[in-house]
């Protein structure tokens, strides 16, 4: 699934940024004609059955409307066998690509390894405002270089445990930070020098509770105009983690947590620490629906908004989003029947929403997201409501994939754990690292 594999984009970020940018310097013309008989080649990375058999039901109705053009589907392929792919071109390249890994979209676009997508969405008159989210069309280019579009969308809420609630006479999810706080201690249960219950994991190690999905909720800006680290100026960073530090010190203090948090199950697994009641909350993605179902949860689950800052309280709905990405490989001879795959797969309202359908993903079109067709219960309807927030936002793409990202989450591991005390120090020192970082890899 799309969030396994993102949850290892240190390595493909690094590793792709040491190769990729050796990539072509320029794209080759877009010279074929895509009403003759051709064969394209795609690449993907999912690779469970029902999401390898989803995609290919997708593949099957494009080559339906398109009987000229044979798409031969390759999955189960990671980032790193596409940068050596791209990098080195030829007969067995792929021309049209997808990733789970939004973060690597500058070096994607930098290295020009994917194709500028500028002409081809005039050519097809696809207005981008009237078709994506402002957050997806932001993740899939870089310094105004479009080589990628979203296919499919992930959107982060707050689960709770009804069940848990209701004992613990709460009757609403919290909609604010100091709501979130309180009802987090109401639902902790000391058990000897642990817990029974903890009502929500703040540590950083913690699954999904990452320094930018909850930065999310304040609408942080992580550049400046020129490029530059932006975190120690904006307060939002300094605001999140000191709420995040004050939530660990009120729940029993880090040594504690990370001490419970070693007796829970794999993220992905049946054990999930919110599917057995260890949890009472948890910040997470819409799949985890589908996964707490498969994994026979015996409490009702409730979904919502992630609680927002105090002051942000009119904010209130927007949430963390991040996604699949598509594009088309610059070494590709083929980029016109490429472009029709593409435009199909990102842009055809029954196709975002048949393939959204089968593999429980957020639809990344405005209108696929509107589509009397898609299959959404309550819960699952606060994740549209969410990607669709005017405020919902997502980290924006770097020359170095998501290098910055691990640089400021190591500065959290630090603070949290009480071995870095200067806040503001620590994260102008985390601002000179990823500059530093930043101007290597430009």
């Amino acid at each position: 699934m799309s969030r396994v594999h993102r949850a290892t984009l240190a390595a493909a970020a690094v590793a792709l940024l040491a190769t990729a940018c050796t990539g072509t310097s320029s794209a080759p013309p877009a010279s074929d004609d895509a009403t003759k008989e051709t064969t394209i080649t795609f690449w993907h990375g999912w690779s469970a059955p029902s999401e390898a058999a989803a995609i290919d039901a997708n593949v099957k109705a494009f080559e339906a409307a398109h009987p000229n053009i044979t798409v031969k589907v390759v999955g189960n392929i990671n980032d790193d066998k596409i940068k050596q792919a791209l990098r080195a071109g030829g007969p067995n390249s792929p021309d049209v690509v997808s990733s789970f890994t939004t973060d690597n979209v500058g070096t994607f676009c930098q290295s020009k390894v994917f194709a500028d997508l500028k002409p081809f969405l005039e050519k097809s008159n696809v207005d981008l405002d009237k078709t994506f989210p402002k957050a997806l069309q932001d993740y899939t280019q870089f310094e105004g270089t479009r080589c990628t579009l979203p296919l499919l969308n992930d959107a982060y809420g707050l689960y709770y445990n009804k069940d848990a609630f209701e004992a613990a006479g709460i009757t609403t999810p919290p909609k604010t930070l100091s709501e979130f706080d309180a009802a987090a201690k109401k639902l902790t249960k000391a058990k000897g020098d642990s817990f029974s219950q903890l009502g929500f994991m703040p540590n950083f190690h913690g699954y999904e509770s990452t320094t930018t999905h909850f930065a999310a909720q304040w609408n942080p800006t992580y550049f400046t105009a020129d490029g530059k680290s932006n975190l120690a100026a904006d307060p939002a960073f300094g605001k999140m983690l000191t709420w995040q530090k004050n939530l660990v010190a009120e729940l029993g203090g880090f040594a504690k947590l990370e001490k419970y948090r070693a007796t829970f199950g794999d993220e992905f697994g049946a054990k999930n620490p919110f599917h057995t009641g260890q949890v009472a909350m948890a910040i997470d993605g819409e799949w985890r629906l589908g996964m707490a179902k498969e994994a026979g949860t015996k409490f009702e689950i409730g979904v919502a908004p992630f609680p927002v800052p105090d002051d942000q309280a009119d904010s209130y709905g927007k949430g963390y989003l991040s996604g699949t990405i598509i594009g088309i490989a610059s070494t590709s001879e083929k980029q016109n029947a490429a472009w029709e795959l593409v435009k199909y797969m990102t842009t055809d309202t029954d196709a975002v929403v048949s393939f959204a359908n089968a593999i429980h993903n957020v639809p990344s079109t405005l209108d696929a997201l509107k589509s009397p067709k898609l299959q959404a219960d309550e819960n699952f309807k606060v994740f549209l409501d969410i990607a669709q927030h005017p405020k919902s936002s997502t980290t924006p793409a770097s020359p170095n994939g998501g290098a910055y990202q691990l640089t400021l989450q190591d500065f959290g591991f630090a603070f949290e754990a009480g071995k870095q005390a200067d806040l503001a120090g620590g994260l102008a020192k985390t601002d000179q690292q990823i500059d530093k970082d930043l101007a290597q890899a430009k």
